[in-house]
């Protein structure tokens, strides 16, 4: 029995771990003035975020189409995959999940189980590893999905962005919203959990930092602790050493750079945290 693993490029996850356990990721589009690229393959982040304040007009992103998933499922399966498990960003955000649902009805060579993360960025890559470590110590398909629904429950996102106008670009602000917000100057906060997505707001970036630690401060004891960024490593790594006391003991801590998937609907210089928190005692 060979069980491999499907996800997309919102994921986040660093090519070595994709490397290293055969995950196998699909590109999103990210459309800009020009062309559509395949994210993360045709369109690098350096080049997304260099050129993303002067976009107009502003990207979008799409999701891949159901050929290109029943294309991959296919392939997997002529490789030798007897099961695939393919994990997405949360249909909240996304329509991936649910085109990957249906490309699992387009194919009788394998069968598919398509998984809502409930959480994007990395928080989704987390939850594409945990299938993917499952399967290489030969565990069943439904032992696979009850783990990676049980770390799903434990994994948080929390994230601040220095301006509302992106997420206004994006549609994920209503005019009005976006014109208080901006003469307020205020400072997004989001946290995304369980496929909740919730969004408060501070006026100054001390207090949006000071918000970050503690809200992850509150979370208890931490499995994992991974700074998540839009193309800012000199702020990420700031932010680091303010959150020394949170870091997991003897864990390396990765810092991820957002894919422009993702950066697409947020500013530059956004900054936050993926955590997963502690086993209950």
């Amino acid at each position: 029995m060979t069980i491999r693993v499907v996800t997309d490029s919102t994921c986040d996850l660093p090519a070595p771990i994709v490397a290293e356990y055969g995950i196998t990721v699909v590109p999103c589009y990210v459309n800009m003035a020009d062309k559509s690229y395949l994210d993360g393959v045709e369109l690098t982040r350096e080049e997304f975020y260099e050129r993303l304040p002067r976009c107009n007009p502003p990207p979008t992103t799409s999701a891949p189409g159901i050929k290109t998933f029943v294309q991959v499922y296919e392939q997997l399966a002529a490789e030798g995959a007897s099961e695939i498990i393919s994990v997405h960003i949360s249909a909240k955000l996304s329509n991936i999940v649910n085109v990957a649902r249906l490309a699992t009805q387009a194919t009788d060579v394998v069968l598919v189980t398509a998984i809502d993360s409930g959480q994007l960025t990395i928080g989704t890559g987390l939850s594409a590893l945990e299938a993917a470590r499952a399967a290489t110590a030969g565990r069943s398909m439904a032992d696979i999905a009850a783990q990676v629904k049980e770390k799903a429950t434990r994994v948080h996102t929390v994230a601040f962005a220095d301006t509302l106008e992106y997420l206004r670009r994006s549609g994920r602000l209503s005019q009005f919203q976006y014109i208080l917000g901006s003469l307020l100057k205020i400072k997004p906060l989001l946290t995304m959990h369980n496929d909740v997505i919730d969004m408060d707001k501070t006026r100054t970036r001390k207090r949006a930092l000071e918000w970050l630690i503690d809200t992850v401060s509150d979370m208890g004891p931490l499995e994992e602790l991974i700074l998540v960024h839009t193309h800012a490593p000199e702020q990420a790594e700031a932010l680091r050493q303010q959150a020394q006391h949170l870091l997991p003991a003897g864990k390396p801590t990765l810092a991820i750079d957002v894919t422009p998937a993702l950066g697409a609907h947020l500013c530059p210089g956004t900054l936050g945290f993926t955590c997963v928190t502690a086993h209950a005692e």
